[in-house]
């Protein structure tokens, strides 16, 4: 098997088509670096998103619970004071 370059600069070279390879190299891996980092801020975003959600949720059965507990309060009949 004879491999494809017979030295370090050859591979780099490319058979003269170094820029346009190279580029695309980095073009690929750019918009690879791009795609994995708009999908970690998307994730952060939506767990943010839950997180905020839930508290909310949990603020409105608290202030469920507590008008509950006052109505309660509220329509028993008072002691007498003696």
């Amino acid at each position: 098997m004879k491999p494809a370059f017979n030295s370090w600069a050859e591979f780099f070279a490319m058979g003269g088509y170094a820029l346009y390879v190279w580029l695309a190299v980095a073009a690929t891996l750019l918009s690879l670096l791009c795609l994995w980092g708009h999908t970690r801020w998307q994730y952060k975003q939506l767990l943010a998103d839950i997180q905020r959600r839930e508290a909310r949720e949990q603020r409105i059965q608290q202030a469920n619970q507590a008008q509950v507990e006052h109505a309660k309060n509220a329509a028993r009949p008072q002691e007498k004071q003696q």
